[in-house]
């Protein structure tokens, strides 16, 4: 239970960190930022999410970068 605590993801879904970075960023930059197909060929929030749910790596990398941008943004 600790751990989960400390997790500054825990009850945050894959969708709404998306959503959150598209918001942010749109598409176009977030597929310059995280260098992914599904950000740059023909994006969507659905096509991206069956991809980071199937690709642990690059759902790592979307991951860190909404931690990065949620503490740069306080």
């Amino acid at each position: 239970m600790t751990e989960q605590k400390n997790n500054p993801l825990h009850g945050v879904t894959l969708e709404f960190i998306l959503k959150f970075l598209v918001e942010q960023y749109g598409f176009e930059e977030l597929g310059e930022r995280i260098r992914i197909n599904c950000f740059v060929s023909d994006p969507s929030i659905n096509s991206s999410l069956k991809f980071l749910r199937k690709t642990p790596w690059a759902r790592k990398k979307v991951e860190d970068l909404y931690l990065y941008t949620k503490r740069k943004i306080g």
